[in-house]
């Protein structure tokens, strides 16, 4: 149990656990964290970032993704697709993992809580405002700064030698704070396919007390627009000569 795929599952489920942990905690009634509001929540987000890639390294991933988005980055940069389609399914099952545990944890909190969408807002993204094109928009700046500014970390103008061990996964986390504290108001900030579809299919077959639909209809925006910027993130990389 220890590789490329386990470690991209193990990751992404701790970055979800962190990440819709922190959403149940400031969202659901009765808990200690209730209205603790979006600076808590972009911080559980940004320290979970970092537990994730830590843990997905730890558990064999070396380039520890954590996000399809990353994966279709990296494999553009360096033109090695062969792991593209196996790191999305382990980061999609990591995702439905994370939520999992995230419901076992606050079982109580569920019944006590009237708001289904309130729920629904735990486990994935909604828009504030719901306009495709704008939410699409918000989604592809977000994920094409995600890597565009990401990537810049390792380049040779900022770090000649290379990072120090154990150093980007806080930067990383740094930066995911910053994108959610910045851009993660019009939509919840998804940057991450697995992150949003995982836990919408975990919201969907697991048996939440008072929830609601899964909104499927808004969906699409959080798998393919990520996927766009990101494209467009790594053509920066190109551009810009990281």
């Amino acid at each position: 149990m220890h590789g490329p795929l386990f470690g991209e599952f193990m990751g992404t489920m701790v970055l979800v656990l962190f990440g819709d942990g922190v959403v149940a905690n400031v969202v659901l009634r009765k808990s200690k964290g209730e209205g603790a509001g979006w600076i808590v929540i972009t911080t559980g987000w940004g320290l979970g970032v970092t537990a994730g890639i830590f843990t997905a390294i730890a558990c064999g991933s070396p380039g520890a993704h954590i996000n399809p988005a990353i994966t279709l980055a990296a494999a553009i940069l360096s033109h090695h697709w062969t792991n593209v389609i196996p790191f999305w399914g382990a980061q999609l099952l990591g995702g439905f993992a994370g939520a999992v545990l995230v419901w076992l944890s606050y079982m109580p909190h569920w019944v006590v809580t009237p708001d289904p969408t309130a729920k629904l807002g735990i486990f994935c993204t909604a828009p504030a405002i719901r306009s495709v094109p704008a939410n699409a928009l918000t989604e592809i700046i977000a994920t094409a700064t995600l890597v565009g500014v990401g990537f810049a970390f390792s380049a040779s103008a900022v770090a000649p030698n290379g990072l120090p061990p154990g150093f980007a996964p806080y930067l990383w986390g740094m930066l995911v704070w910053a994108l959610g504290l910045s851009l993660g108001g019009p939509t919840g900030y998804a940057m991450n396919p697995a992150r949003d579809l995982g836990p919408r299919l975990a919201h969907l077959v697991l048996p939440i007390a008072g929830k609601s639909n899964s909104d499927w209809a808004y969906a699409p925006i959080p798998i393919v627009a990520p996927l766009i910027g990101a494209v467009i993130g790594a053509a920066s990389v190109h551009i810009f000569r990281y």
